[in-house]
């Protein structure tokens, strides 16, 4: 795979180029917060970042790797030593202005991956708001786990999983191991007879939707059993979820 072609390593004659050649400009947003005991707070960036670099490796002089946005929404882990969050205010205008900004040297269209669920409420609104102010741009969003239900399908999670779980922890374990305390690794909640009654419901239920604190779903904020996880089904994860966004944008490039 040839190298990501990354604006901020780029010069301005450069910039120009990218942008008049209708490259697509992709965004890896993340977040600060809490993965548990054994992993670190910039997972969801670090994932984020590694799968669009992989991606613009596969699309090279199609698109283009923009600035990351290394925090997010996390309010629901606040409870939580060294989380860091932004208000969905923030995040929006953030967002926003790194787009509109571009949009000024020709670019127009943008693809935010987040690997950091938090953050989708407020990219959809983003989207929506975008449409009404600047009609030009087209602005897409990805989540990263969620597209590769296949794969974490295979891992038979806990019955209980998500957040610093099975799926995630194997994930780090396949892009930076090094940046796992394997001995530090701890299961979380696993099972619903482990969460009160509401928070049950939030669980068991996709929709409606009910947001609530990760130290009432899990007192080491972990959902699942990061125990089980291995790089294999990290790898398994990660092309999935790259193979997907990367069909993606090549229809879109086409459209």
């Amino acid at each position: 795979m040839s190298a990501p072609d990354r604006l901020a390593e780029m010069t301005t004659v450069e910039a120009a180029d990218a942008a008049a050649r209708g490259t697509i400009v992709l965004i890896p947003a993340g977040a600060l917060e809490q993965h548990g005991p054994g992993m670190a707070l910039g997972t969801d960036l670090v994932r984020a970042e590694a799968v669009v670099a992989q991606v613009a490796s596969n699309l090279s002089g199609r698109v283009v790797v923009g600035p990351p946005i290394p925090v997010g929404v996390s309010p629901h882990h606040m409870a939580f030593p060294g989380t860091v969050t932004l208000t969905t205010g923030t995040f929006a205008a953030v967002v926003r202005e790194y787009v509109t900004s571009l949009h000024v040297h020709g670019w127009t269209r943008f693809l935010v991956v987040t690997g950091h669920g938090g953050n989708n409420a407020t990219l959809t609104t983003v989207a929506q708001d975008l449409l009404v102010s600047h009609p030009a741009i087209q602005l897409a969003w990805s989540p990263l786990t969620s597209l590769a239900g296949d794969a974490v399908r295979a891992l038979e999670p806990s019955a209980v999983h998500g957040h610093s779980g099975e799926a995630e922890t194997a994930q780090m374990l396949h892009l930076a191991p090094h940046l796992v305390h394997t001995d530090r690794l701890e299961p979380g909640t696993t099972t619903p007879d482990q969460l009160d009654g509401v928070s049950r419901t939030a669980r068991h239920h996709a929709q409606p939707a009910l947001t609530l604190p990760y130290d009432r779903l899990s007192p080491n904020g972990v959902l699942g059993d990061p125990r089980r996880a291995t790089a294999e089904d990290g790898a398994a994860i990660v092309k999935a979820m790259v193979g997907r966004i990367t069909t993606f944008l090549e229809e879109w490039l086409a459209a």
